[in-house]
């Protein structure tokens, strides 16, 4: 599981390099999250563009994100493929997840909040 992270104007970026989050890579998906995240941000901010697939257990693994990383800091996603995005709304997720069409205007929206 490939994931690379950057502080950007006050956000923890944290980019999937990777084109599957299925099943096979889940739960090291979480894991390696779980450090990734230790950095302190108020806003967790990841980079989906890579990612052409996404089935129900790499899913749950972003939700379970989320949950350990409440109530005190959010992750919002971005660059969201369209095989992607669709499963996020088929599954109500995007009513979830703050999600942006990609990462500049995510970092822009936190600017306007900020």
């Amino acid at each position: 599981m490939n994931l690379f992270s950057e502080a950007c104007d006050g956000a923890l970026v944290v980019r999937v390099d990777e084109p599957r989050l299925d099943a096979a890579v889940a739960i090291r998906f979480k894991e390696q999250m779980r450090e990734v995240t230790a950095q302190p941000a108020h806003r967790v901010i990841l980079d989906m563009s890579k990612i052409e697939f996404l089935d129900s257990s790499g899913l749950g693994a972003v939700v379970a994100v989320m949950k350990a990383l409440a109530p005190h800091r959010q992750l919002e996603l971005c660059g969201l493929t369209g095989n992607v995005d669709k499963v996020f709304r088929l599954t109500r997720m995007d009513t979830v997840f703050r999600i942006h069409t990609d990462l500049a205007s995510a970092l822009s929206e936190g600017r306007k909040y900020a």
